[in-house]
């Protein structure tokens, strides 16, 4: 019981840093210009997934074909996304020199929110209410695990077993995972590719922090290359399992499964393998696993009861755009997306449909 109370104690004195630290009202921005970068990335590489799926007249929710992941570099929209994710990492990776996890991590996952909006907007799908309730565990879950794992991690040396450890697992899961996309591809769905994806860039997170360290120290060595190897694969691969989602299914679904599951899988690994948790008591595991469950909970009800995902799936009609009639004034998210068209009436970027030769 003091152990948690001399943890919070600390926890509060950080976070009274922020009005104390001028770094650290400088890292929050750079969260907040991240998470608008990550959510009109992934609208932008939606629509150029979408747009390629019509061009070629293949859907790639059985996975992308060479020819398409090829086409994509021709779409603007797509290659506009993906230098907004880019410059998304960049926000990301400055906001953590500047402000600590326990800050950065939860305002990043905002991202879920504006994507939403923005895809409301586009698509003409408002946002239900169970869909924001699902929305709502998502962010407050992962709210609530990085807290816990701010106030009981410690950052620790990753010594060579362990970093093997972590290789191997990944080596599991990449296998495993291939398998899975080879024998079920036909049958999967978005939440599929999304879950993979997450699990992938939970690895990637962990071995990008391990390059950098040893980079830094000059520690330069075989299992460095070899995490660089498992950084390039992960990379990959869960690149291509985020593409083939937006074919699957609406990318606010795609960016709730990775604000949610890629967090998670990284701070697993950490207490885990890592030991970064030890002595912390069992009240912190406890709260880990009520957090996760809730977040992941919320992820797999937003793949049930996301508005487009019933509407394409079930041919369910649901009103979409602002000419199916008068919006009850009451709903709380029609007055959102509305304030969202007034920001962003379309789209600034036209990528219209190429006749293919």
């Amino acid at each position: 019981m003091l152990h948690l109370a001399t943890s919070i104690s600390d926890l509060t004195d950080e976070l009274v840093g922020v009005f104390r630290d001028p770094a650290i009202l400088i890292g929050i921005p750079l969260a907040v210009l991240g998470a608008v970068f990550m959510s009109f990335g992934a609208q932008y590489q939606h629509r150029g997934v979408q747009k390629v799926e019509a061009q070629t007249a293949r859907e790639g929710t059985a996975g992308l074909t060479g020819g398409q992941l090829v086409r994509l570099l021709g779409r603007p929209s797509w290659v506009l996304g993906t230098v907004m994710l880019g410059l998304a990492i960049v926000c990301q990776l400055a906001a953590l020199s500047f402000a600590p996890l326990i800050l950065v991590q939860p305002i990043g996952a905002i991202s879920l929110v504006i994507t939403t909006l923005l895809n409301a907007r586009i698509s003409g799908h408002k946002p239900t209410r169970r869909s924001i309730i699902a929305i709502a565990l998502c962010v407050g879950g992962i709210f609530v695990f990085v807290t816990v794992a701010a106030l009981y991690a410690t950052d620790r040396g990753v010594s060579d077993p362990q970093l093997i450890t972590v290789l191997l697992i990944l080596l599991g899961v990449v296998v495993v995972l291939g398998v899975l996309w080879v024998t079920l591809r036909k049958r999967t769905r978005a939440l599929f590719y999304i879950v993979a994806a997450g699990i992938v860039y939970g690895f990637v997170a962990t071995l990008a922090k391990v390059v950098i360290s040893r980079i830094k120290s000059g520690d330069f060595e075989w299992l460095t290359v070899l995490c660089v190897v498992g950084l390039l694969v992960g990379t990959a691969m869960g690149a291509y399992f985020v593409q083939t989602a937006y074919s699957s299914g609406p990318p606010d679904l795609v960016i709730a499964g990775l604000t949610v599951i890629d967090p998670i899988v990284a701070i697993a690994i950490g207490l885990a393998v890592l030991n970064e948790a030890q002595g912390a008591p069992l009240g912190a595991y406890i709260g880990f696993a009520i957090a996760g469950a809730l977040a992941i909970a919320g992820v797999f009800q937003l793949a049930r009861y996301h508005p487009q995902v019933v509407s394409e799936s079930q041919e369910i009609p649901i009103q979409r755009g602002s000419g199916a009639g008068d919006p009850h004034p009451s709903t709380g998210s029609i007055r959102l997306t509305e304030a969202v068209s007034k920001v962003w009436p379309e789209p600034p970027v036209k990528d219209d449909e190429r006749r293919p030769r």
